[in-house]
């Protein structure tokens, strides 16, 4: 299996820079949110969106080079998602994201609110200035679908009868809507046709499902360092996820745990054996592979390039986390 840095060799430099730009883009001129800003561009994390974003300009532009913009947009991608984890860890009271103690946790709620706001105010002022209306409107659409994901996520909390359809949807809002719309960007900057654009938004799009169910899968299976926060937190929070539907489908039990809100002390403890009992956790790794092979198909209508290869090979290690 391919490692991720090998992966990632034709854009290895540009996410250097990169690295370098998000604290100077966000290093606001007030202390406490240039002191959040390092703290979360600091804790490491991936970088896997923006990098899905410059190798799909890779893939679009003519001899791969990349556009300044381009370089731009994947920032600006990078500073939405981490917007949207500063708000999603003040929502689900996580104590530490990448193993780093969380924003509203270093700091107070407050300040991560505004931190959250604050970056999402910066990524809209970044992108106005690509001076591309269509990127704009592609890209901003994102921001309402985050704060629609989290609404619906609070709206149905320990509620044990939503379906799939109901998670996969929440799931597009909260994870896959930025991927696909950032895919999108980077070929409309290149200036493709319909056509280009949408091949790179499907893959986009069920990447970003897939990501979403193989974190759900990991919260509930996984160390907290491939996490990147404690696990069963969804349990705890009352999130409702794919594995934890299929399991209650198959054992109802389950349901009367999440009715009562886990309130005693060893109810997530019998939820997780509940859940390990059923073919939850098979039928959600199926669910994700399912995605990931409908990232790879949208990919062939692709023109072949070492890009498209590099995407294609993120696909398949995206998938081996769970395995």
């Amino acid at each position: 299996m391919e490692s991720f840095n090998q992966i990632f060799l034709p854009i290895s430099k540009d996410l250097t820079t990169l690295n370098s730009n998000l604290t100077k883009m966000v290093g606001a001129k007030h202390p406490v949110l240039h002191a959040a800003a390092e703290h979360l561009f600091n804790a490491g994390g991936k970088r896997i969106r923006p990098a899905i974003v410059l190798l799909v300009a890779q893939a679009t532009n003519k001899h791969d080079n990349l556009l300044t913009e381009h370089k731009r947009l994947a920032e600006i991608t990078e500073i939405i998602h981490t917007a949207s984890l500063v708000h999603d860890d003040v929502v689900d009271d996580c104590e530490t994201r990448r193993g780093v103690t969380t924003v509203h946790n270093t700091f107070n709620t407050k300040v991560a609110v505004l931190a959250g706001d604050f970056m999402f105010a910066q990524s809209s002022w970044y992108l106005a200035n690509l001076n591309n209306v269509e990127v704009v409107k592609t890209i901003s659409k994102v921001i309402t679908d985050f704060a629609e994901g989290e609404i619906r996520q609070g709206l149905t909390n320990f509620d044990h009868t939503i379906s799939i359809n109901d998670y996969t949807e929440k799931s597009f809002y909260k994870t896959a809507s930025l991927i696909a719309a950032s895919c999108k960007g980077a070929a409309m900057l290149s200036e493709q046709n319909l056509d280009v654009q949408n091949i790179f938004y499907t893959y986009g799009k069920h990447i970003g499902l897939a990501f979403q169910i193989i974190d759900d899968i990991l919260d509930l299976t996984g160390v907290n360092e491939s996490l990147g926060k404690p696990s069963g937190s969804d349990l705890k929070n009352g999130n409702i996820t794919a594995p934890i539907i299929f399991a209650a489908e198959e054992l109802p039990n389950l349901k009367l745990l999440i009715n009562r809100e886990f309130e005693s002390s060893d109810d997530i403890n019998k939820a997780i054996n509940i859940i390990q009992q059923t073919q939850g956790i098979e039928k959600a790794k199926d669910l994700a592979k399912e995605h990931i092979q409908a990232s790879l198909q949208a990919l062939k209508r692709a023109e072949p390039s070492n890009a498209v290869q590099s995407l294609r090979l993120l696909s398949e290690y995206i998938i081996q986390r769970i395995y």
